[in-house]
Parts: C-alpha cells; structure tokens; sequence
C-alpha cells in the first residue's frame, strides 16, 4: 500500500502542490513561518505542521521524497531491513500528507499513517530475507492493528446512522449512491439499475457487516475467520462499484490480522508458505534491543493509543479524561491516533463542474478530466488503487462554492498561465498552442440513464445544466 500511495503520488505532487501546482506548498510554509515567528514557537512548530518542508520545499524534494518512499517500500516487500524502513516510511508519508493539503487528507492517507505506525512495532529489524526462527511479533502490537481494524469498521458504520441523514435510516442510500459516489465504475452503473428492494436488502447488509462483522475479532478463530471474510467482501464489492484509491485495498490488508498462522497454513501451498517465510530461518541471539522492540515499545504505545482511541469511540468527555483529550490534541498533527466514517451524510444530487476557456468570451471550448464524469458518452473507469486527486477534490469543490474553495480559482489562474504540471493531472488541453485569454466554470447536474436511455442514445449520463459556478476571468 505504501508502494501504490508513493508511486500514485509522485505522478500528480508538482501539479498538486509544486511551485506551479495548484495548491503551491511554499505559500503554506510561508504562512506557517510568519505565524510561529509572530507567537515565538520555537521547536514545537515542526510537531504542529511535521514536514520536511521546513527543510526544502521545492519541486525536487517533493518528488525526491515520492521516489524515497517507493523505494522504502520495495526494501518492506522484499524483507530487506523492514523495521527501520517502516520508521522512514512513516515519517515521508506523513510528510508529504501535510505537504499535499486539501489533496491529502482523505481518510485512507490517514489511516495509513496511522496502520504504517503501528507496523513499525510489527515488523522484524533483523537484516534477514527471511525472518529468524525465534522470530513470533508481539500479541500486544498484533492486538493494535486488530484494534484499528475494529475501529475504522464500527465507526463507518456508527456515523451513518449518528449523522441523522434520513437515507441511512430509511435504508435508501444505495439508490444514491452509486451515481453521486466521487468516481463510480461501469459496475455502478449497473448496481445502480438494481431494484429499490435489493438496495434497501444490500443497505442492511452492509450495517450487519460494519457494525457486526467487526466484534468477530474479539472471537476464537472461527469467528475471527468469520469476521474477516464479512468484511473483505463488503471491501471487494465497494471497490468493484466506485474508486476509492488504497482504501478498501488497505482495509482488508489490516483485517487480514484477524487471521492467524495456523489458518494460513492449512490453506497456502506448502512451497509458496515456504517462501513467505512461514518456516522461518536460523536462530539469532537476543539482545536488550530484542526484549525493548518486542515488549516495551509496543506497550508503551499500546498505554497511548488504546486510551485515546477509546475516547475518540466512545465520545465520551469528562474531568477525568482531562489526560486522555491532552494527549489526542498532542498527537493530532502526527495523524497517529483518528477517527474515521465516509459518507455520514448521503449525497443525493451529482453535481459537475466543468472548466471552460475561451480567447474572445464567446467561443468555449472545455477541460477534459481523465476520470471524473464529463462527456455523458464516455464509460466509468476503474483507476483504483491509484487515486486521481485533483478529480477527486472537483467532487468536494461541486459540494460548495468556489469561494469555499480557493485552490479552484488558483486552479483556474494555472490554467490561463498554461502550466504543464497542472495541464499534465488532464485528459486534454483544448489550447494546445497557447493558454487561453479567460476561463469559466459551469454547474451541470449528472445522473445515470436507465436501460432504455442507453439503448437509445448510448450514454452512461444525462446531464442537465445548472447555472454559473465561477464567472468569466483573465489574469488581468
């Protein structure tokens, strides 16, 4: 997951935040530095905005740290020193989260880091290909990442129906969902044709699975097996119906924990168990280092993060707890310890924005996206694991204004200076000679046509016009 995140990543960071990207990091840092300057925070300043930023924010370090963070991964993957790449595997990805701003802060970037940190205290340090013999990760740091797999499925499920949404209640969602997800698949669109019943059947099945499912881990291995299978298939449907990025990848990666050696075994063939290493190597000596990574760590953070988390659960707010709340507000910035939920509030209503140019302000001619609805002919993609970021935050920008989102009209401002980082996140630049004299963006509301629709006109959309979303503008 770290691989896809990094590689994903790196293609689209100097468009998204590089010094001509959309949402420049230097501005930020800029900000940051006038701000802890004027309020005299000294060393405290890295915690509260932890990115390597502080050190270079330039269009190389960015993709220098993309390119790190790959490599790190590939050195996890092949057991190559993964305790001490998982530190630094934690360390740019929180990095580039905070570097990549509105771009970044999905649930899945922070889930993560959170899941990434954790696995710091999983993970062997010895300089093996294989792992030692003697080698068995602490229960107490197997516990955490169950814990956070419990977590993130029971609080998806609990915000849907705490948020007071009437959809969720009713049991309708899914007859929205499909269409108004950010990036649905050609399967959506078919799951979206499905009767009212099959969706209102499918919606409880899904409550079942999140808010269920999840309390299985808690149960001997049958019922962990159980669990474990609930939940990857909910995540395999999901991935199959809409693009997430890593999301439903990673969620199951976590709850494959659930399992255990034993299950494993029985049904992995004995050679490729082999070479995962199921047998284990030789024997190595134990050292205090052994005994303090083992043990202690994993307890000292287990002394942290269990309290924290169980009051970000829970709600719940007291005197006593005065501790507790301290130390979640201290931890915040590092995105070690969160609280998760898409989509408490269904959206019923599919919104697009589409960006036009133009020299003379009466010929338009429009923006292609590479992913995101847009020609009401062009089928739904899959792009999942990889996450096209800007397609994904035009979907929050329709949600609001462009007032609401000023990286919009920066990005409009990019495009009238026809830069090639930005132009480069697009499917087509309609000027492709020079950039145009003014730019627009036009509201368009989207729903999938029925079968009959189809058939006679062989789009995927239907698109109704809506208004103006931001109005005709040069540089000048």
């Amino acid at each position: 997951m770290y691989l896809v995140a990094f590689v994903s990543l790196g293609l689209q960071i100097r468009g998204l935040v590089g010094e001509h990207g959309v949402e420049p990091i230097h501005d930020l840092m800029d900000d940051a530095h006038r701000f802890f300057d004027a309020q005299h925070v000294g060393v405290d300043r890295y915690r509260q905005v932890p990115t390597l930023a502080w050190i270079d924010a330039s269009d190389v370090s960015l993709v220098g740290e993309c390119t790190a963070g790959a490599a790190l991964a590939v050195l996890v993957i092949v057991d190559i020193l993964p305790g001490p790449s998982l530190v630094l595997l934690w360390g740019l990805y929180l990095s580039v989260s905070v570097a990549g701003q509105d771009f970044l802060s999905f649930q899945w970037d922070i889930l993560l880091t959170e899941a990434g940190f954790l696995a710091i205290f999983l993970a062997p340090w010895q300089r093996h290909l294989r792992p030692p013999r003697d080698h068995a990760p602490s229960l107490i740091s197997i516990w955490l990442l169950r814990w956070l797999g419990f977590r993130l499925m029971v609080e998806s499920g609990a915000v849907k129906l705490l948020s007071g949404d009437a959809t969720w209640r009713n049991l309708t969602a899914l007859r929205f969902h499909f269409q108004t997800q950010p990036l649905p698949t050609w399967i959506g669109w078919y799951a979206h044709q499905l009767p009212a019943w099959w969706q209102m059947t499918s919606c409880v099945l899904m409550f079942a699975i999140e808010l269920g499912a999840p309390w299985l881990v808690f149960a001997p291995r049958r019922g962990r097996l159980v669990g474990f299978t609930a939940v990857a298939a909910l995540q395999i449907l999901i991935l199959l119906t809409g693009n997430y990025g890593f999301f439903n990848y990673l969620t199951i990666a976590i709850c494959f924990l659930w399992l255990d050696d034993g299950f494993l075994a029985r049904v992995t063939p004995a050679r490729l168990w082999r070479l995962l290493g199921g047998q284990g190597g030789d024997a190595v000596p134990r050292s205090p280092f052994h005994a303090v990574r083992r043990h202690v760590a994993p307890a000292a953070v287990a002394l942290v993060v269990v309290p924290v988390s169980i009051a970000q659960f829970t709600g719940v707010s007291s005197a006593f707890l005065a501790p507790v709340r301290a130390a979640e507000a201290w931890l915040q910035p590092l995105r070690t310890v969160n609280s998760y939920g898409l989509f408490a509030v269904m959206t019923t209503r599919r919104l697009e924005i589409q960006i036009e140019g133009s020299d003379d302000d009466v010929t338009w001619k429009p923006y292609e996206f590479r992913y995101k609805p847009g020609d009401a002919a062009a089928r739904p993609r899959f792009v999942a694991p990889y996450q096209p970021r800007l397609d994904w935050q035009m979907w929050f920008a329709a949600l609001g204004t462009a007032r609401q989102n000023p990286w919009f009209t920066n990005l409009c401002v990019r495009l009238l200076q026809g830069s090639p980082d930005v132009l480069g996140l697009l499917a087509s630049n309609p000027f492709p000679d020079h950039p145009p004299r003014y730019v627009r963006a036009e509201l368009f509301d989207y729903r999938f046509t029925t079968y009959a629709e189809r058939r006679a006109t062989g789009a995927w959309w239907l698109r109704t016009p809506v208004g103006e979303y931001l109005g005709a503008g040069s540089l000048r």
